[in-house]
């Protein structure tokens, strides 16, 4: 071999050589790099095991504040709906002077409270409940009527408006007063209520 082809052969070798070193540096800066990763990527997931134990535990805590409070709270429901249920019927018992009071003032309260203070009257019918029913659905039926005469049915509104709330003062009172000029024939018209 002539002289030449040995350099471009050594020369040849020695690249081979330093491109081996360089694929092996290369190799190692590889794995050193995937290691790296491993560990960050091993952080990362310690890091999140360590936040969803720390959302369980707070999921949990909040489950049982929640579960506590709900108990709490439908105790109070109970509580209060025990009371009520007394104050229903010491409201609504016949033996009680203020029951009839009651319904006679809610009879005056629109059609609605006309219809509740039947309902209510009809279980426990009192004399000063049925009384102002009567009273009630006779000056109701009055706005009606006066309403549909031409001059007098402007003035109908005020006119009954002054007979409810005198009817109601009286309720209030507890005495069975007449709605003036009608409140008699009310009475009779009505008697089955």
């Amino acid at each position: 071999m002539s002289d030449e082809n040995k350099d471009l052969g050594d020369e040849a070798k020695d690249a081979l050589d330093n491109a081996k070193k360089k694929a092996e540096n290369l190799g190692d800066k590889a794995e050193d790099a995937i290691d790296k990763g491993k560990e960050k990527a091993k952080d990362l997931g310690d890091k999140a095991e360590e936040a969803f134990d720390n959302a369980k535990e707070k999921a949990s805590d909040f489950a049982e504040d929640a579960k506590k409070k709900t108990s709490d709270f439908a105790d109070k429901a109970e509580e209060a709906a025990k009371d009520f249920k007394e104050d229903v019927k010491e409201t609504f018992d016949p033996n009680n002077p203020d029951s009839g009071k009651t319904v006679a003032i809610i009879a005056h309260i629109t059609f609605i409270g006309w219809i509740v203070a039947i309902v209510m009257n009809s279980s426990n019918k009192t004399e000063l409940g049925s009384y102002y029913i009567r009273q009630t659905l006779g000056i109701w039926l009055l706005a009606i009527v006066l309403s549909w005469i031409p001059i007098v049915g402007c003035f109908a509104f005020i006119i009954c408006l002054v007979l409810v709330v005198m009817s109601v003062i009286n309720a209030a009172n507890e005495k069975m007063v007449p709605t003036p000029l009608l409140g008699d024939y009310f009475q009779d018209w009505f008697k089955s209520l």
